[in-house]
């Protein structure tokens, strides 16, 4: 699906003409005197360019989609400021290119920082559960939070919101599970 749309973007793309050294010039003269109709064109005569640039970030941890989106959100933030009057400190096509590669790898450095995290409260959950698991077996009952804590070296706060994570995850899943037909939906008599 995300292909198809993907394909699509670049179909439209192909009927749209770049905008040339001249023609910028002359839009960005009429954009700092507040035609919107300027803008428009500087942004559309410019996607090409945002997309050779999100190109090069491909494989690095977003798809392609996302890339493009970020390109051209930061080519539309760009031309809104100049059309706010803010005098570029650079060529266009040099700030452009500044502006989207940032964005750019603001993006692909946050989805790093999420995949960290997920990494590491997945890897959490799973000792927790391990921990969990052979501590019933010795006292022949569950352990309690703090024992739990006490054995991962952990606060008992800790230990709950890893608990609570695995909760939510387990409610996620079994919710899915119901609207996507896998169970039935409850009686509401039953419900006290």
């Amino acid at each position: 699906m995300h292909d198809d749309f993907y394909q699509m973007y670049l179909e439209e793309l192909e009927a749209l003409t770049e905008v040339g050294a001249e023609e910028e010039k002359i839009l960005l003269a009429r954009l700092s005197g507040g035609d919107g109709d300027a803008g428009k064109r500087l942004i559309e005569g410019n996607l090409k360019k945002a997309l050779a640039l999100a190109k090069e970030y491909d494989g690095k941890g977003l798809p392609m989609n996302d890339l493009v989106q970020e390109a051209n959100m930061a080519l539309t933030a760009l031309v809104m400021e100049l059309g706010d009057g803010e005098s570029p400190e650079m060529e266009f096509e040099e700030l452009l290119e500044k502006r989207v590669r940032e964005s750019l790898q603001a993006a692909v450095d946050e989805q790093q920082r999420e995949s960290e995290i997920e990494e590491n409260v997945t890897a959490r959950v799973n000792v927790l559960q391990e921990v969990s698991r052979v501590m019933a077996g010795e006292l022949g009952r569950e352990a309690t939070v703090d024992e739990l804590a006490q054995k991962m070296k952990m606060t008992a706060d800790e230990i709950r919101d890893i608990m609570k994570i695995t909760l939510d995850a387990v409610h996620v899943e079994t919710a899915m599970k119901m609207n996507l037909g896998g169970g039935e939906d409850p009686d509401p008599s039953e419900e006290a």
